[in-house]
């Protein structure tokens, strides 16, 4: 059975464009389109949507100490932020790292009070070559790694490891790929299957695939896991999997 997802509305009721209609003709970008039909394309492409980002809250909420700086990257229209900012308030500084324009202007006008307050910013920054130069005690990457060429992960995840104060967390979620051929092609036609459940066509699945060819580069759930314990991760753990998407908690 197909799910109909409502129609997606902005703060002041607008109904927003449908995911249907902003489905990428070319390279994969987060333009306007994107950046408004964002949620519901999360909704609809993510397994466990829900259930992941519940985690992902629960978990930052845990190692998030008072008076101290979490800092979510590629934080989109801030909807993980959000939670915490809600939960902690001005107990705690908030950083989004994000590199879209349009997302950058979403995040900063659903935090314009938060950031008059010196509570939220929300930085432009391209994480190849900046990060924020802060201390934190949560950093958070959710589902944004992976759209980073492979050759600055390594670099990228030194940074987040040298920016957290000690006992500080890092949560990180990413698509992955199977160990090998006869799982990866398994794990990746139950995925279509449950975005055809979800409303997508077959050749909307296709263009959005061939969109994503080469912006996004998944890596084995292996290979995420070392590359956490090489830049100095010694606590590492899966908390949430389904099929091809997986999370992990790395502390230091």
């Amino acid at each position: 059975m197909k799910v109909n997802s409502p129609p997606l509305t902005s703060e002041a009721g607008a109904e927003l464009p449908a995911v249907d209609s902003v489905m990428p003709a070319g390279r994969w970008q987060f333009n306007d389109e994107v950046t408004n039909a964002f949620e519901d394309m999360l909704a609809r492409s993510i397994p466990q949507y829900e259930v992941m980002r519940q985690a992902v809250y629960e978990l930052a909420r845990r190692f998030a100490a008072h008076n101290t700086t979490i800092v979510d990257l590629g934080c989109s229209r801030g909807d993980t932020l959000q939670p915490l900012v809600n939960h902690f308030g001005v107990n705690n500084r908030f950083i989004g790292v994000e590199v879209s324009e349009p997302m950058i202007e979403a995040a900063r006008t659903r935090f314009s009070g938060y950031i008059k307050a010196n509570v939220v910013d929300i930085r432009k920054m391209d994480l190849r070559y900046e990060f924020p130069p802060v201390k934190a005690s949560v950093v958070l990457s959710i589902l944004t790694l992976q759209f980073t060429p492979i050759e600055y992960r390594l670099q990228i995840l030194r940074r987040i490891y040298d920016s957290l104060l000690p006992g500080g967390a890092f949560i990180l979620v990413e698509k992955i790929i199977g160990s090998g051929a006869v799982i990866d092609d398994t794990l990746v036609d139950c995925y279509l299957n449950l975005k055809a459940d979800h409303g997508y066509s077959r050749e909307q699945i296709e263009r959005k695939r061939m969109a994503l060819e080469g912006v996004l580069v998944p890596v084995t759930a292996a290979h995420n896991e070392e590359m956490l314990k090489l830049t100095g991760f010694q606590q590492v753990d899966c908390f949430w999997r389904w099929m091809n998407f997986a999370g992990w908690l790395g502390l230091k």
